[in-house]
């Protein structure tokens, strides 16, 4: 996955480590994943998917030397996200980041990330946000490309989600 981030001229990693209450690696894996990304010359913020707001943000895992975690809980309601958010700012150091598919979410976070998949959401895409791009919404790579190139262009950044789905397509 570095390799094609790098070969790609990606500068940073989110990654996915917590899942619906679930952390899916350790914290000396992460530690790992957190050292080889950084010798690769990348960034990495550890991504949490957080689905029921009872969910605890895992502190074990703050403070690897993680460039940044990312919160994507879209599914709950406001003021639960304003608290993950609020708490991850009180107890970390490094960049946050809320994913969302709220296009005028009054979260701030030190990146916003729009879930701005497929053309119909063009016209979110602007200065001030990190557009995405997902090969699960392209009909071919061509498609994927058009994607990719408008939301670098007119964003301050583009998130590629799904690694696994771009190496299947072959992109």
């Amino acid at each position: 996955m570095l390799g094609f981030a790098s070969s790609r001229g990606f500068n940073t990693v989110f990654f996915q480590v917590y899942r619906s209450g679930h952390l899916l690696f350790s914290p000396p894996i992460l530690q790992s994943f957190v050292n080889q990304t950084h010798q690769s010359g990348l960034r990495i913020f550890f991504a949490l998917y957080i689905t029921n707001a009872s969910q605890a943000l895992p502190g074990s895992i703050l403070g690897l030397h993680e460039d940044g975690v990312s919160l994507d809980m879209s599914a709950l309601p406001l003021d639960a996200q304003e608290s993950y958010l609020a708490a991850l700012k009180t107890g970390f150091d490094g960049q946050t980041a809320v994913t969302t598919t709220d296009m005028s979410s009054p979260l701030k976070p030190d990146l916003l990330v729009l879930e701005t998949y497929g053309s119909g959401y063009q016209q979110y895409i602007r200065p001030g946000i990190v557009a995405s791009v997902g090969v699960f919404t392209t009909s071919n790579q061509s498609d994927y490309q058009s994607e990719f190139q408008y939301a670098l262009q007119n964003s301050d950044g583009v998130m590629v989600f799904d690694y696994y789905g771009l190496q299947k397509a072959g992109y």
